[in-house]
């Protein structure tokens, strides 16, 4: 290896030329130009400055080389040029350089417009640095300052593209600039102009400085690189790609695969490119590296970079069989079948990131509230798996992947090392799709860690908690506040319940900007509604305008119980308010989470899902009209049920540890420990009847209907079978209690 690498150096000026010419050639593989603007203007501080900028790396390369990696000119170039080097590292480094110098007359990728980058001299003469490098796109300064030296001269401003013009242009310009200032000095001198003789002598005296420090600069500068021999073989040059770093990023297994690829006939940068656009709602650099993943785990469950080199069309893999013996195997055997895989598996993300959007699935709104992108492939692998299943396994498949994709979020199983993560993910799941015994060990571990959350402390979106929570309450139907609709899941985004104000200047930590205090809303109801108002302000405002009880179901739908809700009303709202009610939220969102995302009932059928949360939406219906019309009462709810309800109260003290054993229960809370039969035996008592009796109208159909209402809920919740005759009179009695509500 020592004799095929020769280490050299190229002038400034001598490496521009060859840039002119075409010498250098980007393969496919490489990324595209990605410096920013001023990601230029650095690297010609630091060559201005006589810095070192690194050195390149370069294959002095064969015709059919330049063919097989699909090489490109430098950005910019236009031309086919003469072909001479690949840039194996360097490719960011020579395109900014070129555009600085030769200024190709086309704007930067990403920019709608050309830049022009140049030096101010005075202030590079006076050292000031940090301002001497600059640039410009505007249409007609860039006119100015490429088009009429006198300008130049007199504002101090070199333009770059001097340089790449050749050595005459440069001193043809550097003797100009001199010239100018030569003359401005003696007309001073002839006008008796003392005051400005003195800055007209320097800025002369400065340009024949910058002359020869621009002479000096371009034939000494040297910029260095080692050259590969032209005899080096393809498959070492891949093999040095992996150690290459650019910029800090190292190039991936896509790029190489890539390259690796193209003498075989695919072209997987295409390829992407094709897919790309089924999977912007994603916003990640490495989706089409999860694709490859993707593909390896269904092909062998592993998906490190070592293996993806495997999914080569007729690449051998060794393994060792049962008995202790190695044998080869090939994983994909022609380039159809890599295509086949690939797409499957571009369908299998694009399947997997609606499934993620859908508001009633998992409720991520938009990208920001992914509660982790490194999740995809095994997501996608594990819901490709299942859908391949017989149909009456799918549920149950559908039941462990969704349990196992929560458990991952709220334990933050994706913050480490992923692709080992994923193998080992999808191979649990999978045995315990399989076999019901072989629960993975994740499972518990998050059933205990979901009770020790401290949400106060989620303060940000992006992490997996806060994202997971913001999901969660999307997928409760969280209502728009103005319209009582759930809106379109894209427009939505998390404000303050209370203001963010309010928490500056009463709070001394963060716990304002907390999830605890933060809900989806859209920003026409954050400006309208909240502002920067307290909800005791606000929250009157509302009911004024839809009534108190639509209200209250709206914030109920926020996770936001009616305990909360009363707190949230207090007027002198003070900090030891929030705190209580920040509590009281993050009871409901672990009370949520528990009955939602663990023991959420995914085998139910799709009908009596939708049964079960239209039962779920009457009964807090019911409740928020006892609460609001008893509340004030003391005998409200008859003995029996006051009984019961102490015993429930007493026994979730016992196993709850955060539940304050002296604390007294509001109406409204005791309420939630009731089942329908209890509802309706506090509506139905003698002292409290007439206050209802005009909107159920006969107690008869009234206590007939809940009957068939919680003989249908008692079905679902309780995994029996719901027979066609309960369930015809449970969606009787369902149409009856909503038209009910629609006429209160």
């Amino acid at each position: 290896m020592k004799d095929a690498q020769k280490p050299n150096q190229f002038t400034l000026n001598n490496l521009i030329t060859r840039l002119k010419e075409g010498r250098f050639v980007i393969p496919d593989f490489q990324r595209d130009f990605e410096w920013k603007p001023w990601d230029i203007t650095l690297l010609m501080r630091s060559i201005f400055l006589d810095y070192y900028v690194g050195s390149l790396l370069l294959w002095k390369s064969k015709e059919e080389n330049f063919e097989a990696l699909a090489c490109q000119p430098i950005y910019g170039h236009g031309e086919k040029g003469s072909p001479e080097h690949i840039v194996l590292d360097g490719q960011q480094r020579l395109t900014a350089l070129y555009y600085a110098c030769v200024a190709p007359d086309l704007p930067l990728p990403n920019r709608a417009n050309r830049a022009i980058y140049f030096i101010n001299v005075d202030h590079y003469m006076r050292e000031e640095y940090d301002t001497s490098f600059d640039y410009d796109w505007k249409n007609r300064r860039i006119k100015k300052i490429t088009e009429d030296p006198e300008v130049q001269y007199h504002e101090h401003i070199f333009p770059l593209s001097v340089v790449g013009k050749g050595g005459f242009a440069m001193s043809k310009w550097a003797q100009g600039y001199v010239g100018y200032w030569r003359t401005k000095t003696a007309e001073a001198k002839d006008a008796g102009d003392c005051e400005t003789l003195e800055k007209l002598s320097t800025y002369a005296m400065n340009a024949e400085k910058f002359s020869e420090t621009l002479e000096s600069l371009t034939q000494q500068y040297q910029i260095s690189y080692i050259e590969l021999d032209s005899d080096l073989g393809l498959e070492k040059i891949c093999d040095i790609f992996t150690q290459i770093n650019r910029r800090g990023v190292r190039l991936d297994v896509f790029d190489l695969l890539n390259a690796l690829l193209r003498p075989r006939g695919l072209r997987l940068k295409e390829m992407w490119h094709k897919a790309q656009g089924r999977l912007d709602f994603v916003d990640s650099a490495r989706l089409n590296v999860y694709i490859l993943q993707i593909m390896s785990i269904l092909k062998q469950a592993y998906c490190s970079p070592k293996y993806l080199y495997y999914l080569m069309p007729e690449r051998q893999k060794t393994i060792r069989t049962s008995d202790g013996k190695t044998e080869k195997e090939i994983l994909v055997r022609t380039n159809d079948e890599f295509v086949e895989l690939w797409d499957k598996s571009v369908s299998a993300l694009e399947h997997a990131i609606k499934m993620l959007r859908h508001p009633h699935e998992f409720g991520v709104t938009s990208s920001k509230y992914l509660p982790y992108v490194s999740i995809l492939p095994a997501f996608s692998a594990l819901q490709e798996y299942g859908s391949a299943l017989p149909a009456n396994k799918q549920l149950d498949a559908q039941h462990k992947i969704r349990f196992w994709y929560w458990a991952a979020i709220f334990t933050s199983r994706y913050s480490g090392s992923v692709e080992s993560t994923a193998a080992r993910d999808f191979q649990d799941v999978k045995a315990w799709i399989e076999n019901d015994t072989k629960e993975p060990a994740l499972l518990p571990e998050f059933r205990d860690r979901v009770k020790r959350l401290e949400l106060r402390r989620e303060t940000k979106y992006g992490t997996s908690t806060y994202n997971g929570i913001f999901n969660l309450l999307v997928m409760k139907g969280a209502r728009d506040w103005i319209t009582g609709k759930i809106p379109d899941e894209e427009l939505l985004d998390d404000h303050h319940i209370v203001p963010a104000s309010w928490g500056d200047s009463n709070l001394e930590d963060r716990s304002i900007h907390s999830i605890l205090n933060r809900t989806p809303l859209l920003d026409n109801t954050n400006r309208q509604v909240i502002r920067d108002k307290l909800p005791n302000a606000y929250l009157p405002e509302l009911i004024a305008e839809s009534g108190e009880r639509k209200v209250r179901k709206i914030f109920a739908s926020h996770l936001i119980s009616p305990a909360a809700f009363d707190i949230l009303m207090r007027p002198n709202f003070s900090r030891s308010d929030f705190e209580e009610f920040i509590a009281e939220r993050q009871r409901t969102y672990i009370e949520a989470i528990e009955s939602s995302l663990i023991e959420v009932r995914l085998d139910l059928s799709p009908g009596l899902h939708d049964l079960d949360e239209r039962i779920e939406t009457v009964e807090l219906a019911v409740r928020v009209k006892i609460e609001s019309a008893l509340s004030a009462q003391a005998d409200a709810l008859p003995q029996h049920v006051r009984d019961k309800l102490r015993r429930r109260m007493d026994k979730e003290k016992k196993k709850n540890p955060s539940f304050d054993k002296d604390y007294k229960a509001t109406f409204g809370e005791m309420l939630e420990f009731c089942d329908l039969q209890e509802l309706k035996d506090i509506i139905l008592a003698k002292s409290n009847w007439q206050t209802f009796s005009d909107t159920f109208k006969v107690k008869e159909e009234f206590s007939k209907r809940v009957d068939q209402l919680a003989e249908l809920r008692n079905g679902i919740r309780h995994s029996r079978t719901v027979g066609e005759i309960s369930r015809k009179d449970g969606e009787a009695a369902l149409l009856w209690f909503e038209k009910v509500n629609q006429r209160a």
